[in-house]
């Protein structure tokens, strides 16, 4: 029996349909206030008979955090995605996101064992990588700085894979996947689909870091034949092109039907808004719209080397302008429909 975590999210709910598709049967884990028709609405992104195979999805109401819970929907499991996670960026949240991601996916990691799961892969981030000397591209062995200023986000999925490779050396096998920001339909209110909601209704400056952009179908793509293969015990960057947030938001834009944003804003500006931002979080509650490690990402210019996936699983990945132009599409079937 497969497993998927997180098959509510938005590599989750693509995951699923692949694996639905490959193996007939699938228990997805969920929590009991998630968006089942959020899944739904992605599986009609490929198919007519959408509801036909979202209906052969064993939903299982498990949160990670519930051991009772998670033993009993994990029994007979032999393949186990782990998908789920909390994601935020705002430091007051650091103790949800611990929780979470880190004690999470020890619980996922020990009940795999117990249960002798014959594999198992875990959804990382390239944001529990280090960062590269400059000019130099960050790899698989670009290893993870402490010292650095790394979000708290960053932090919990890096002890996320300690436990995994944990897991490893008592005799799980496993391997991690580190994907940049992944571009997909469905989902505008959350993930990348904030960015392409974002464009849709223009922007105007851009900032002037950089980042890895992926598909989400190759990042399923690359999940699969990892747990098809003989590969144990490895991680793995995805990486379809890496790409400045003027040239991102450019072609976004364009593909949208909107002007391009033509000016730079500056650091200093932003930084302000945030620090503003955190002053309002603390005075009247209010959630943290833009945390200073969310400033600090937006003006890093990072370039990752995802040749060790195109090389061990023998795979090429979909040009991000193709992407771009698929999921804008859909974007505006959607809010024109």
């Amino acid at each position: 029996m497969i497993v998927v975590t997180g098959g509510t999210g938005l590599v989750g709910s693509h995951l699923l349909y692949s694996l639905i598709q490959k193996h007939g049967k699938v228990r997805a884990l969920h929590r009991k206030d998630s968006d089942l028709e959020a899944v739904r609405k992605v599986f009609s992104y490929y198919s007519e008979n959408a509801n036909l195979l979202f209906d052969k999805i064993e939903w299982i109401p498990a949160n990670i955090l519930d051991i009772p819970a998670l033993t009993e929907a994990l029994d007979g499991a032999t393949y186990v995605y782990h998908a789920a996670a909390y994601v935020s960026f705002d430091p007051s949240n650091y103790k949800k996101l611990k929780k979470a991601n880190v004690e999470g996916t020890a619980n996922i990691v020990n009940i795999c064992l117990e249960k002798g799961v014959k594999k198992l892969c875990y959804v990382s981030s390239v944001a529990t990588l280090g960062a590269a000397i400059e000019g130099a591209l960050i790899t698989e062995e670009t290893h993870w700085n402490p010292e650095e200023k790394n979000s708290v986000y960053a932090i919990t999925k890096y002890g996320a894979e300690m436990e995994v490779w944990r897991g490893t050396q008592e005799g799980l096998p496993a391997v991690i996947v580190n994907p940049g920001v992944i571009l997909g339909e469905g989902f505008w209110h959350s993930s990348s689909g904030v960015i392409v909601k974002m464009a849709s209704k223009g922007i105007s400056r851009y900032p002037s870091g950089s980042v890895g952009i992926v598909d989400v179908k190759d990042v399923v793509r690359v999940m699969t034949r990892l747990m098809e293969s003989d590969i144990v015990n490895n991680s793995y960057i995805l990486v379809a092109e890496n790409m400045s947030y003027k040239k991102l938001l450019t072609k976004l834009s364009k593909a949208l039907g909107q002007s391009p944003p033509k000016r730079q804003i500056p650091y200093w500006l932003l930084s302000l808004v945030s620090t503003l931002d955190g002053v309002s979080a603390f005075l009247f509650g209010t959630k943290r719209r833009l945390p200073k490690a969310t400033v600090r990402s937006l003006y890093t210019k990072s370039f990752y080397d995802a040749s060790k996936s195109k090389t061990d699983v023998d795979f090429e990945y979909t040009p991000v302008g193709s992407t771009i132009e698929r999921v804008a599409a859909q974007f505006l079937e959607e809010s024109t429909s």
